[in-house]
């Protein structure tokens, strides 16, 4: 599909959000708001241990407990075997998943749910969490990728097979699954180099950090149908996910989607929903349970730390000849790393002949890992990034330069295979190196050490299952119904596109979230998919409204549809140029031209635009304690077509925001126990606005051929880049090239020692 060249007269604008009085006043409903006559309170028991066999689990004193109506296990879950089930575009193990939900046999990480209870008020069910008796066996445990990959390293999942591999081996292990991608012939490549550069980085696990905890209301009535309220990023994956643990039909579940305090993929997973479903339906009564600050860091779904091994060679000239990774994730207890799209991204933006990237996902114990933002790719572009930075200065190149020599464009193979259409990489090259960022000297910082780093990210983005609806409503105006959830402003880009359709202005369309039963099937809101997917669907179902229109307006003038037109919100007829009618006078009129419109759309569009991002940071580093400060950050990114442009600069600053913190501060610290000790917000380092600039933007708009209005995904690749960025300038300041995330004070002040 090619997108035309048009003026837009409401894409690209900046309305007021749809949404923001309901947020600025307190009214919007989130999950923990919903409240029902009758409503129980639920809380969980968790393993105090990384790794421990459960002997027995006693909960009659728990039962005795005035006001304690019920108490679950994992018994309570039907019996799954170990499969990989398909789920639309998902693959999903019901048994791991069960078992995440609630511990059967063991328990394989600190925090994981072995018991729920609901009581008349919170308080009871907590005090009932502790008669609840528990008979552990403690066993090894393992938190390492590498300690996890040896032959003598504690098993975690004893049915546990390596898949992937070309030879099938009926060894325990702890490795789930290796994918590999090659091409060319790295000898040759080596040989042919003029500088080789081999590292070893190691990364740390990290969490998404949204501000709301998991929550869920599940109400079971006595004809089977179940009700649940939740903060989701998809309520079609969390109602088919419930479905799956628990054996029943999806379609006896209807999913409510509240709205979300954040989410950047850590609430795809389901935690809390078949526990309220099933203590709902022990007791007869509505259930809630939310989840405190440290169940959130315990027990949800961080993303992984991982090592890496990258070797890459290029000649005098700058071309990359050849390049080999290899990377171990962590998938936390059960089976899912995203070291595929690791491995999928991180050579992405660079022309390669010669490649190899293999990637091990493997199981330590930890809490399984989520999705977050860009899944996988910030953590192998920490390790491609700065070796290719490395290679540019043994080179004597310029930095953005070596990455313009080797640039992706239209026509260039990814490493997994398929080649690009049209593509903006280099063009954001080309914005950084016009930006006054860029053309400004490095400022000076009395007492501290100063550089400047560049790094580059991909994300391929995602297409999926939406279905929207465009009613119009008796004033002329519109309403556009959904099943996205809104994090990143979803719901203004959806009715801007159904604006632009009708002639409207944005702020005469309503954006409505519908649940389960309100909406055909939506997949999730992630992969960077919602304005390209679901506004793929809006803008279709926005054109049938018109087509109706143009009906309608047909039987009133007993005209042909063929003889009337619409065009910025008019509808007239192209035989006689005197009868026209605008969309408020047609709305008017319509129960005497055919009833209602509502325009309907499903689609699974497969025209994703993949999304390029290039960063420019400027730091200082006391050479004395190691601290590093932000002073400059600009961040540059083909958005194919702005939509609202300001959504799109947010979704830029706060992914930027979330990087400094991977690079500088943020990581999950266990004991020799497997304790998580930092499982707080006080010690869980996040960055504030005080560890902050402002982080300048600057949106390139090549657009997507595949999508009627040009739209790429845009939320995910800028926290592609950051880490990767702030260690080049780490380097360039004090000439240390760090390898280990978070770049903490104490580890680059040790670096800087070592090297002196």
């Amino acid at each position: 599909m090619e997108v035309q060249e048009r003026k837009f007269k409401v894409i690209g604008t900046r309305p007021i959000r749809h949404d923001g009085v309901d947020k600025v006043t307190g009214r919007a409903r989130y999950g923990a708001d919903v409240s029902l006559p009758g409503l129980l309170h639920g809380k969980v028991l968790r393993s105090p241990h990384a790794h421990a066999r459960i002997k027995s689990i006693d909960a009659s004193a728990a039962l005795a407990l005035p006001g304690v109506k019920a108490v679950i296990t994992g018994a309570d879950f039907p019996t799954h075997k170990s499969a990989v089930v398909p789920m639309g575009e998902l693959a999903m193990n019901p048994l791991y998943l069960s078992m995440n939900l609630l511990a059967h046999d063991k328990a394989l990480y600190d925090g994981h749910a072995v018991a729920a209870v609901a009581a008349t008020n919170p308080h009871i069910a907590e005090e009932a969490l502790n008669l609840i008796r528990v008979e552990y066996e403690v066993l090894p445990h393992v938190l390492n990728v590498l300690d996890a990959m040896k032959d003598d390293a504690p098993i975690l999942l004893p049915e546990l097979r390596t898949s992937g591999t070309p030879e099938k081996s009926d060894k325990q292990t702890n490795v789930a699954s290796q994918v590999r991608f090659a091409r060319g012939d790295l000898d040759a490549g080596f040989k042919a180099a003029s500088a080789v550069v081999e590292r070893e980085f190691d990364t740390a696990m990290v969490h998404q950090g949204y501000i709301e905890p998991h929550n869920a209301v599940a109400q079971y009535n006595s004809d089977g149908q179940t009700t649940i309220w939740t903060s989701t990023q998809g309520a079609f994956t969390a109602r088919d996910q419930c479905a799956l643990a628990l054996g029943i039909p999806a379609s006896s579940i209807k999913v409510v989607p509240a709205e979300i305090g954040g989410g950047f993929g850590g609430k795809i997973p389901i935690y809390l929903e078949p526990l309220a479903l099933l203590l709902s339906k022990k007791t007869g009564k509505p259930v809630k349970l939310v989840m405190s600050r440290g169940e959130v860091l315990r027990a949800t779904g961080p993303t992984s730390g991982a090592h890496l091994r990258v070797k890459m060679g290029a000649n005098k000239e700058g071309k990359i000849t050849a390049a080999q990774i290899w990377m171990a994730y962590e998938a936390g207890a059960f089976p899912g790393s995203p070291v595929g799209a690791g491995s999928m991204t991180v050579l992405a933006p660079y022309d390669l002949e010669n490649l190899q990237i293999d990637g091990f996902d493997v199981v330590v114990n930890r809490p399984k890992t989520a999705a977050y933002r860009a899944p996988g790719a910030t953590t192998s572009a920490m390790g491609a990034e700065t070796v290719i930075d490395e290679l540019a200065e043994k080179l004597g190149i310029d930095p953005l330069e070596m990455r313009r020599i080797n640039g992706a464009k239209e026509g260039t193979a990814q490493p997994a295979g398929p080649k690009f259409l049209r593509v903006g990489y280099l063009e954001t090259l080309d914005a950084i190196k016009n930006s006054a960022h860029y053309q400004a000297p490095l400022p000076k910082v009395e007492g501290r050490l100063v550089g400047r780093g560049i790094a580059s990210g991909f994300w391929f983005n995602a297409g999926f299952q939406s279905s929207a609806t465009v009613n119009i409503n008796s004033d002329g105006t519109a309403n556009v119904v959904t099943g996205s959830t809104d994090i990143g402003g979803t719901r203004a880009s959806c009715a801007m596109i159904a604006a632009e359709v009708l002639g409207l202005k944005a702020e005469d369309v309503h954006p409505v979230v519908a649940d389960t039963e309100s909406i055909g099937h939506t997949d999730m809101t992630g992969g960077s998919r919602v304005t390209f997917a679901t506004g793929y669907a809006v803008y279709e179902a926005a054109q049938d409204a018109v087509n109706l229109l143009k009906q309608r307006a047909a039987v009133l003038w007993k005209a042909k549809p063929e003889e009337v037109v619409f065009q910025d919100g008019v509808v007239s007829r192209t035989t006689n140029g005197q009868e026209s009618l605008t969309l408020k006078e047609l709305a008017a009129k319509l129960p005497r031209a055919g009833g209602p419109v509502a325009g309907q759309a499903s689609v699974n569009p497969r025209g994703v635009g993949p999304a390029f991002a290039t960063h420019l940071v400027d730091v200082a580093v006391d050479p004395e304690t190691g601290k590093v400060d932000i002073l400059r950050y600009t961040a540059t990114q083909d958005v194919g077509k702005a939509v609202h442009p300001s959504y799109v600069e947010g979704q830029v600053q706060g992914a930027v925001a979330q990087g400094v913190g991977w690079a500088l501060n943020e990581e999950y610290y266990y004991d020799e126990k497997g304790t998580l000790r930092n499982s707080g917000f006080l010690d869980y380092r996040m960055p504030t606005a005080l560890d902050l600039p402002m982080i300048e933007t600057i949106l390139v708009e090549v657009p997507n051929p595949g999508h009627p209005i040009g739209v790429r995904g845009v939320g995910e690749v800028p926290i592609v880049p950051p880490p990767a960025a702030i260690a080049n300038a780490i380097a360039r300041a004090v000439g240390v090239r760090m390898t280990d995330l978070p770049m903490s004070p104490a580890k680059v002040c040790k670096a800087i020692a070592e090297k002196q």
